[in-house]
C-alpha cells in the first residue's frame, strides 16, 4: 500500500512535468478517429458511449477504445483493452503494448471519459498524440482543450455537447 502512494507521488510529479510540454493543436478538420479513454472503475457504460458516437456519424472501426480499472482481477477477462496502475512505471513510462499504441495515435479526437484525477489516467491524456482533446470540467484544465461540465453517468448529454460544439466551429 506505501508503495502506491509512492508511485503515485512519481507519477504526478512526472505528469507535472510533462503539462508544462503541452501544445495547443488548433482544430481545424473534420472528426475521422476518435480515441476514447474511458475510467471504468465507477463507470460501466462504455460501448453505450461508442453507440453514441456511432449515432453522431463516426464509423465504429475509427474508434478506439481503452479502459482503466482501480483494481483488475487477475482470472477475469475484459472484452475491452483494460489497464491498471500496474501498466504505468515508476516514472510515468507506459508498460503494455496496447497502451503505448494508443497514445501513439494521432486520432482527430482524445475523449478523457473521466471525472475524477487519477495519475494514471491524465497521464495517458498527456501523453496521447490526439489532435484535439477533450474531458470533464472537474480535471485538470491543462490537459484537454475543451472541457464540458456534466455528470459523468450522462454520457448522452456529454456527446451531444460535444458534437453540438464540434458543429459550429466548422
Amino acid at each position: 500500500m506505501f508503495l502506491n502512494y509512492i508511485k503515485e507521488f512519481f507519477v504526478k510529479k512526472s505528469l507535472k512535468n510533462n503539462l508544462n510540454n503541452v501544445k495547443n493543436e488548433v482544430f481545424t478538420s473534420n472528426i475521422q478517429t476518435i480515441g476514447l479513454l474511458v475510467d471504468e472503475s465507477n463507470f460501466n457504460h462504455s460501448e453505450d458511449i461508442v453507440k453514441e458516437l456511432v449515432s453522431q456519424g463516426i464509423a465504429p472501426k475509427n474508434i478506439k477504445i481503452v479502459v482503466y480499472r482501480s483494481k483488475l482481477k487477475e482470472k477475469e477477462t475484459y472484452s475491452l483493452p483494460t489497464f491498471g496502475k500496474k501498466d504505468i512505471s515508476w516514472n510515468g513510462g507506459i508498460t503494455a503494448d496496447f497502451l503505448n499504441e494508443f497514445t501513439e495515435t494521432e486520432f482527430d479526437l482524445l475523449i478523457s471519459y473521466y471525472n475524477i484525477e487519477t495519475a494514471v489516467l491524465m497521464m495517458i491524456t498527456s501523453k496521447s498524440k490526439a489532435k484535439f482533446k477533450v474531458g470533464f470540467a472537474s480535471v485538470d484544465e491543462n490537459l484537454n482543450r475543451w472541457m464540458i461540465d456534466t455528470a459523468i453517468e450522462n454520457y448522452k448529454l456529454f456527446v451531444h455537447e460535444l458534437f453540438k460544439y464540434l458543429k459550429s466551429i466548422k
